[in-house]
């Protein structure tokens, strides 16, 4: 996380650069500070230093290219990947392809930084950019007020403070609107990811807690070692959801009930509460984040 050092710091930075010039053959005109590193650690621990308060910078997840967008200065942002696709205003950048990560391609951009996500890029990769001059700079995101956090850490290293603060008001003053009304029953909602193998949301993910500020609880009480964990039919039986997310009604009937007859056993089955979801909203934790918790509550509690 970004140390509260930083602000003086950036402060003093961004005010130097932007004082008057003053006559160079003057023997009175002070010097001009040469910018000066700046050191951080990321959501993860890591230590990333920087030359200089960044003017190019990237991400390699579509959600921070999204959070990139929210607050940072548009123009200075160089490059996407192939999955970024939100905003439109993002569809106008040079491509840097992800999968595998395009080190060529990257590098030719210069950016000063590369922004990502824990478990979009690797370990691998980010040390191979490290130690060709870029900088890697991870953010991790457990619940939703992670994301609120970690736009506040982009503007205050972009050098974005007031835009990113409204930005984050905004969004929690919008989340309190839908948490004000989630008295009542909690639908258990499993939140399917793939049909074969069984893939699903995990408890450790964001899922749980957008679905608990939604009025519901994820169906999977049990913290499974992965993030997205394989499931049996059995399993998902024992679970016996209320809700099941990952399609419509008669588009999962006919392929992912089809495959798996016994889970029409089910409550969500058999009383029809099986529904489709943005993927974008539901994949990406960006600041559409209430967007996606105001969508999983009308698909719980429609009457609202």
């Amino acid at each position: 996380m970004l140390r509260r050092r930083l602000l003086p710091l950036l402060g003093l930075l961004f005010t130097a650069a932007c004082s008057p010039a003053t006559d160079s053959g003057s023997a009175d005109a002070p010097a001009q500070a040469a910018p000066q590193p700046l050191t951080v650690q990321d959501d993860l621990g890591r230590t990333v230093t920087l030359k200089a308060p960044p003017r190019r910078i990237m991400a390699l997840a579509a959600s921070m290219t999204e959070m990139l967008y929210a607050v940072a200065d548009t123009a200075t942002i160089v490059g996407r990947t192939q999955v970024c696709d939100y905003p439109a205003a993002a569809l106008r950048k040079p491509v840097v392809n992800s999968y595998p990560l395009d080190f060529e391609t990257l590098v030719g951009l210069h950016p000063d930084v590369v922004f990502t996500v824990e478990g979009i890029t690797s370990p691998a990769d980010a040390s191979r950019l490290q130690q060709l001059g870029i900088p890697v700079y991870y953010q991790r995101y457990q619940r939703v007020t992670d994301i609120f956090r970690g736009l506040n850490d982009l503007g205050r290293l972009l050098g974005r403070v007031p835009q990113a603060r409204r930005l984050t008001d905004s969004l929690a003053q919008a989340l309190s609107t839908i948490t004000a009304d989630t008295a009542g029953p909690r639908p258990r909602a499993l939140a399917v990811i793939s049909n074969d193998p069984i893939y699903a949301f995990g408890r450790n993910t964001i899922f749980t807690d957008k679905i608990r500020l939604a009025g519901g609880q994820n169906a999977l009480a049990e913290d499974f070692p992965q993030p997205y964990p394989s499931l049996t039919r059995e399993y998902i039986l024992k679970l016996n959801p209320d809700v099941i997310i990952g399609g419509r009604f008669g588009q999962l009937d006919s392929t992912f009930f089809r495959m798996y007859p016994e889970l029409r056993r089910t409550t969500a089955y058999r009383t029809r509460r099986v529904f489709p979801v943005t993927g974008d909203l539901m994949d990406r934790p960006s600041p559409r984040v209430v967007e996606s918790v105001r969508e999983l509550q009308r698909l719980l509690h429609p009457a609202r």
